[in-house]
């Protein structure tokens, strides 16, 4: 798939999570054999008044390349003014949320709030588009309700303004996460535009990407949330999709990963703020191991790097005996 100049190498994309898809998760789910990863959410007016905190989120490496940023706003000048910041920062595509339901974003008029703005969203559009060279893309949501029609009409517009691609999480800006996602949205979508859509939405197994690829003859598929505590998501969805079989990762690969997030983390983050973030994140990658609930409250004070190694490298012996004696697999549901 190519969005725009940039070639992607396979069909699966990180969506982006607030609060999550910073540099260390994104170099994770690339190493996981992600296609492309995403920023998370990042303000214009932030970046445009120059937020040192606001910065730092667009921060990239090239290991992770391609890599996407997402910008949020309201404000077509400011919008403009911010993609062009983040292009010269050396991202490879631009994309603009239209899709985000929580409440302080559609107070400010941005995220889904726009799809009800034709108007503006149209110079935006065009403001962002004129002011970057780089492929710019959106996300959107099905609209305000359910027919989709706010979503057509968007993805025709943007098609119109230059957009290079379009991400559809078919779920109304009420929803939430809640109900199920209208993955045929997704395939009206792709009978409408030339430009790849890529659908987003319920692929909670890697069956279920391969499922929506077929089901709506989408370009690439979309996984957030599937991949917490599981980048290895994306190369199960690669290896179906070249006819291969779902593999797990073996034991060692699972802890591996863990210190790798940990020591990224604080690279990245400085040792205090990874510790604290890393006292509920290490427990994303044991869910369903035997004895998790203990290891999930033995993290919840750590204070240093080498203690968080300490306590990882317990819990891996813990599952290795336990697997020695009973020749079971780390996954157990216990």
């Amino acid at each position: 798939m190519k969005i725009g100049s940039v070639e992607i190498n396979n069909r699966t994309v990180l969506a982006p999570l607030a609060g999550i898809t910073n540099l260390p998760f994104r170099l994770l789910s690339k190493e996981w054999g992600c296609g492309l990863v995403c920023s998370e959410m990042i303000s214009s007016n932030g970046i445009v008044y120059k937020s040192s905190k606001t910065e730092r989120l667009f921060e990239s490496c090239p290991e992770e390349k391609p890599f996407s940023a997402q910008i949020f706003g309201s404000d077509p000048f400011i919008m403009a003014d911010s993609a062009s910041i983040v292009e010269s920062s050396g991202v490879d595509i631009l994309d603009i949320n239209f899709g985000c339901s929580v409440k302080k974003i559609l107070k400010s008029g941005s995220g889904s709030a726009l799809m009800r703005e034709p108007q503006k969203y149209t110079e935006i559009l065009k403001a962002v588009r004129e002011s970057i060279d780089i492929p710019l893309t959106i996300k959107i949501r099905s609209g305000w309700d359910k027919s989709g029609a706010q979503a057509l009409d968007l993805a025709r517009t943007a098609e119109d303004c230059g957009v290079d691609a379009i991400t559809i999480h078919p779920r109304t800006a009420t929803q939430g996460f809640s109900g199920h996602a209208d993955w045929s949205l997704i395939g009206k979508i792709k009978k409408i535009v030339a430009i790849p859509v890529i659908g987003n939405g319920d692929i909670n197994t890697p069956q279920d990407a391969l499922k929506m690829l077929d089901e709506t003859n989408c370009d690439a598929v979309m996984i957030g949330r599937a991949s917490i505590g599981k980048p290895w998501i994306f190369s199960q969805v690669n290896a179906l999709l070249s006819g291969g079989d779902v593999t797990e990762p073996n034991l060692t690969e699972c802890f591996e990963n863990m210190i790798r997030y940990l020591e990224d983390s604080v690279k990245y983050l400085g040792e205090n703020q990874a510790c604290n973030i890393m006292r509920s994140r290490l427990g994303w990658f044991v869910k369903g191991m035997p004895f998790s609930s203990h290891f999930r409250e033995s993290i919840k004070s750590i204070s240093s790097e080498n203690q968080a190694k300490e306590l990882v490298a317990e819990y891996r012996d813990l599952i290795k005996n336990r697997m020695d004696r009973k020749d079971s697999v780390p996954y157990s549901n216990e």
